[in-house]
Formats: C-alpha cells, sequence, structure tokens
C-alpha cells in the first residue's frame, strides 16, 4: 500500500478495465448493444491516448475460445493488451489482475462492463480496498433484473444503485467518481 500511495503522489496512472462484455453474458442484460458500443468507443479513445487496456473475462462460466467466451459485437482485444481470465466475481481473486496493474504502473482503474452487481462491483469495491482509485463509467456498465423471493428489482434500478453508491464512496486519500464514457478522464 505505501508503494501505491507513493505511486500516487507523483503522478495517478490510469487503465481501462473492461469486465465481462462477452457473448455468453449479453442475455438479458439491459441495454447490451449500447454498452458494447460505449465500451468499445472508450477503449479506442485509451489506445489513442496512450492509456492501457486491460480484458477481464468469465473463464469460469465458459469455455475458452467458444462463442459464449468471446467479446461481444465491436469489443476486441488488441495483442498487445493484458488479459485476464477469472472464475470469481471479484477479478482480483485468483488471478494476476494485481500483478497486471503493477507491471503498468496503475493506480487508478476506469472500470466498465457487466454485471453491474456482481463481477462490476465487486471488482471496483475490491480495487478500492486494495488502494487503487476507482472511476466507475456509468453508462457504461450493465446487468440483468434481479429476483429476491418476491421483489424483484430491475436492472435499470441496479445501474442506477452501483452509480449512486460509487458516486458516494470513500476511503481515506483515495479518490472515486462515476462519469459517462465521453466525459471520463483517462489522463
Amino acid at each position: 500500500m505505501a508503494a501505491r500511495t507513493e505511486r500516487r503522489a507523483r503522478v495517478a496512472r490510469s487503465a481501462v478495465v473492461i469486465i465481462d462484455l462477452q457473448n455468453g453474458v449479453a442475455p438479458g442484460c439491459l441495454d447490451f448493444d449500447g454498452v458494447a458500443r460505449r465500451a468499445h468507443a472508450l477503449v479506442v479513445r485509451a489506445r489513442d491516448e496512450g492509456v492501457p487496456v486491460v480484458w477481464v473475462q468469465d473463464h469460469g462460466g465458459f469455455a475458452v475460445g467458444s462463442n459464449d467466451w468471446d467479446l461481444y459485437g465491436p469489443l476486441g482485444r488488441d495483442a498487445g493488451e493484458p488479459l485476464v481470465r477469472k472464475e470469481y466475481r471479484d477479478a482480483f481473486a485468483g488471478t494476476d489482475l494485481r500483478e497486471v496493474l503493477d507491471r503498468l504502473d496503475v493506480s487508478r482503474l476506469v472500470v466498465a462492463g457487466a454485471q453491474s452487481d456482481y463481477c462490476v462491483r465487486t471488482t471496483t469495491q475490491s480495487a478500492a480496498a486494495r488502494g487503487y482509485d476507482v472511476t466507475l463509467v456509468g453508462d457504461a456498465h450493465t446487468t440483468t433484473d434481479a429476483r429476491c423471493g418476491d421483489v424483484v428489482v430491475t436492472a435499470e434500478q441496479i445501474v442506477a444503485h452501483t452509480n449512486r453508491y460509487f458516486a458516494g464512496l470513500r476511503y481515506p486519500g483515495q479518490a472515486f467518481s462515476v462519469a459517462g464514457h465521453e466525459a471520463v478522464a483517462l489522463g
């Protein structure tokens, strides 16, 4: 943590982290096409600005190389961009994500992906607890409706709640925000 704090004091280097925007995750998700288009625009902008892009893909639920495993629609990983294969909601759990971010000298994550209430929220919360600054791309994450007994929480409500949660997140000496894909500062 001390090294991360020192790094942040020098310069906060960002990475765009795209979580689980895969064909097999798309069914039932709110505006998945739009989220994928906005995430793609963010990735293109990051590449143009020299900001690293890190891809996180669900490895536990989908066979590598299958259509369900593949990235959705316009999204595509460049050969030099890191790929983290995860089996848990938290992309740090049982993966090399921390090592990848350390190699890139990253102290701030700009996060987009699916599912807002599972992998996105768990990973961003874990990143915050590990000392990273986090910006959630408010218009580039999605999920499905959730049912708990007789209560249905819509995907739209979950996305809105996730945005509100991160807009108010506070840890000492860290910065958290929510911004649209066009407005988020990458540098």
